[in-house]
């Protein structure tokens, strides 16, 4: 697609870039893209106060052949329960729309669009459940954006499990060199697991 830019339009979208990796804009972490500057990505995370709050949302932004003229295009790649995204991840909001100046930047589109995660506009929709929710009852609306927020948003870690991964084999005499009677004591423990195991299964 940067071949369809021109090269001043291609030196400011570089320019743009570089000056938010260097001094980033709150709450937005821009993903350089060498391999094509006219697509940008960028993580935001979800503002305090908001059922957003602790989710890192992954978004691109698109610029098109006819930038700065027309607005380029966002989307969110990651799920979220918002009035204006679309579950397609397509993004409205009047500065990519009506509202739109050339001599807008990136910084200022990436601030605009997670202003939208705390000030929704639910009359220009484009999830009208979300919409519809937002205006009719916003406890319900909140609580199902913060579900999807866990589910879709948020780091799974596998610490827990790992821990008792560890624990297990630890238990089961693996990660433990001792010699002596130590290894026959863990033998035994180890064939009683065994054994519980079976009778749990007849159990079932």
């Amino acid at each position: 697609m940067s071949e369809n830019i021109t090269p001043s339009t291609l030196q400011k979208l570089l320019k743009e870039q570089k000056d938010l990796m260097n001094s980033p804009a709150e709450g937005i972490a821009l993903e350089m893209n060498e391999d094509d500057v006219c697509v940008c990505h960028a993580i935001i995370t979800g503002p305090a106060g908001t059922p957003y709050v602790g989710g890192s949302f992954k978004i691109r932004i698109v610029f098109g052949a006819e930038y700065p003229a027309v607005p380029p295009k966002g989307f969110f790649t990651t799920r979220i329960f918002h009035p204006n995204i679309a579950k397609t991840g397509d993004i409205c909001v009047n500065t990519l729309k009506r509202d739109w100046k050339p001599d807008m930047g990136l910084r200022h589109i990436l601030m605009v669009i997670r202003c939208l995660l705390i000030e929704p506009f639910p009359e220009s929709a484009l999830n009208d459940e979300a919409g519809k929710l937002l205006m009719e009852d916003y406890e319900a609306y909140a609580s199902h954006a913060r579900m999807m927020t866990s589910i879709h948003a948020m780091k799974k870690s596998n610490g827990a499990d790992s821990a008792e991964e560890n624990n297990d084999d630890d238990a089961n005499g693996e990660n433990n060199n001792n010699t002596g009677a130590a290894p026959e004591k863990m033998k035994k423990a180890k064939t009683d697991k065994k054994l519980e195991k079976k009778r749990s299964l007849k159990r079932l």
